[in-house]
């Protein structure tokens, strides 16, 4: 059953990163790099949550190096840049509902503004979901672009043909 949670969770992962990828036009061959990459790095971001407890945060920059160093080793394969690779396999991991209680409480704050008590509640929650939005936000592109630093030369020689890789 555990098994199947990650399966299914790494397989719905890589379904809507190919479908992200698809708006940017991405060469064909690079659509099985980005369903892998996306797969691993939610799979992985569920297993950390999951199962060693860690917080959305914290996994979601393990998850984002998943990828992010996935990227640099998969788009010498593809011949395409990392960011090809890596920008629709993050996608799936933005917290869309944290993002919309954001929004909503913002909105409701501002209609509940002459009612300290509920407007209290609505700042509250305002802050919260933003600022969980914006770590995991925030960790996923530092997680993604880490290894560009880190492989400096292997992360610029992908589409040049160098042999350096």
């Amino acid at each position: 059953m555990i098994a199947w949670d990650i399966l299914s969770d790494g397989l719905f992962a890589a379904i809507a990163a190919m479908g992200f990828g698809s708006i940017s036009d991405p060469p064909l061959r690079a659509f099985p790099y980005i369903a892998i990459l996306a797969a691993a790095g939610h799979a992985a971001r569920y297993c950390l949550m999951t199962f060693a407890g860690m917080d959305i945060a914290t996994s979601s920059l393990i998850a984002g190096l998943i990828i992010g160093f996935g990227s640099v080793f998969l788009g010498k394969k593809v011949f395409c840049p990392m960011s090809v690779l890596y920008i629709p396999a993050l996608l799936p991991m933005i917290p869309g509902i944290y993002a919309y209680k954001t929004v909503f409480s913002l909105i409701m704050f501002f209609q509940n503004i002459s009612s300290p008590t509920q407007g209290q509640e609505y700042l509250q929650a305002l802050l919260f979901n933003g600022a969980v939005s914006f770590s995991v936000i925030f960790m996923l592109g530092i997680g993604a672009t880490v290894p560009v630093f880190l492989m400096r030369n292997k992360a610029h020689s992908m589409t040049r043909g160098s042999d350096k890789f």
